[in-house]
C-alpha cells in the first residue's frame, strides 16, 4: 500500500503535513518536533495490549512520513506533485522503525536539560523563540509563558523587556493584549506559577532529587502547561532542539 493510501487508512488524511500536525512551511526542526510529538502518543511501548498493532502500524507510517518530509529531494516531489515516491519509499518500508526512533531521540537527563538550559537562556535561539511566540499568540503572555522552553515566573520580568525592546524597535508590533495587560491577569498568572512550582517540589522530595534541580523543575511544571499537558510534549521540544544540534550534517543518519 502506498504512504498515503496508509495515512487515509490510520491517521484519516493523506495529508503529510497533517499527520505531523505541522504546517506546509514548517522548518526541518519543526517537522522533527511535530514526528516526535505524534510519535510518543502512539508509542507502542506506551498503549495497552489491545491497542499495541494499531500503534505499531501508526507508529511506522509516522517513520515513513518522517522519512519523506525530512528528505529534501522527497519532500520537493510531494509539494510540488502532491505525491511520494513510492520506489524511494518501498526502500524505507523494511527499515526497524522502532530503532531509527532510537538513534534520532536519545533519552534526555536532568544533565542535558540543565546543559541545554544554561545554553538557551540569553541566547539568539530563545530570543527568536520569545518574538515567535508574541507573534503567534498576538501579545497574549500566558501562552507565550507557556509556550518559551525553560521560561518560569522568574524569567517573566526579563523576557517582558526584550518584548518591550523589541516593540520600540519597531520589530514588533505593539499588540494591545501585551501592552494593556491587566494587573490582575499579571497576578494570576504568578499565582498559577508559584503553585506549579511549589507541585514540582513536591514532586522533587517525593523522588528524592538533588535541591535545586532548576531543570528538572522546570519539566515537571511543564506538564501543567495548558497547551501542552503532557511531559513528553515538553520533551519532544527539548528533544528536537537538543539532540537536533549535535546531528546536523549527518542527515544518512538521523532523519
Amino acid at each position: 500500500m502506498g504512504l498515503l493510501d496508509q495515512c487515509e487508512e490510520v491517521f484519516g488524511t493523506s495529508d503529510l503535513y497533517q499527520v505531523l500536525g505541522v504546517r506546509p512551511g514548517s522548518s526541518e526542526a519543526e517537522i522533527r518536533r511535530g514526528y516526535r510529538k505524534v510519535s510518543l502518543q502512539v508509542h507502542p511501548d506506551r498503549v495497552t495490549e489491545a491497542e499495541k498493532e494499531a500503534a505499531t502500524q501508526k507508529f511506522q507510517t509516522l517513520g515513513r512520513v518522517y522519512a519523506v518530509l525530512s528528505d529534501k529531494e522527497q519532500r520537493a516531489v510531494y509539494i510540488e506533485q502532491g505525491t511520494v515516491n513510492e520506489e524511494a519509499d518501498i526502500s524505507s518500508q523494511d527499515r526497524d522503525w522502532m530503532e531509527y526512533w532510537r538513534l534520532l531521540f536519545k533519552k534526555v537527563t536532568v544533565a542535558d536539560i540543565k546543559n541545554f538550559e544554561d545554553k538557551y537562556k540569553g541566547s539568539e535561539e530563545e530570543l527568536a523563540d520569545i518574538k515567535q511566540a508574541y507573534l503567534e499568540f498576538q501579545g497574549d503572555m500566558d501562552s507565550i509563558m507557556e509556550s518559551v522552553l525553560c521560561s518560569t515566573t522568574k524569567d517573566e520580568s526579563r523576557i517582558r523587556d526584550i518584548l518591550k525592546k523589541a516593540i520600540e524597535a519597531q520589530e514588533l508590533p505593539a499588540y494591545t493584549a501585551f501592552t494593556k495587560e491587566s494587573a490582575k491577569k499579571q497576578r494570576s498568572r504568578k499565582r498559577r506559577g508559584d503553585k506549579e512550582a511549589k507541585e514540582a517540589e513536591a514532586v522533587r522530595e517525593e523522588l528524592g532529587l538533588e535541591a535545586g534541580a532548576d531543570s528538572l523543575r522546570n519539566l515537571i511544571q511543564s506538564k501543567q502547561k495548558n497547551r501542552e499537558k503532557d511531559m513528553n510534549s515538553f520533551l519532544a521540544a527539548l528533544e528536537a532542539k537538543y539532540s537536533g544540534n549535535s546531528q546536523k550534517g549527518g542527515k544518512k543518519g538521523k532523519k
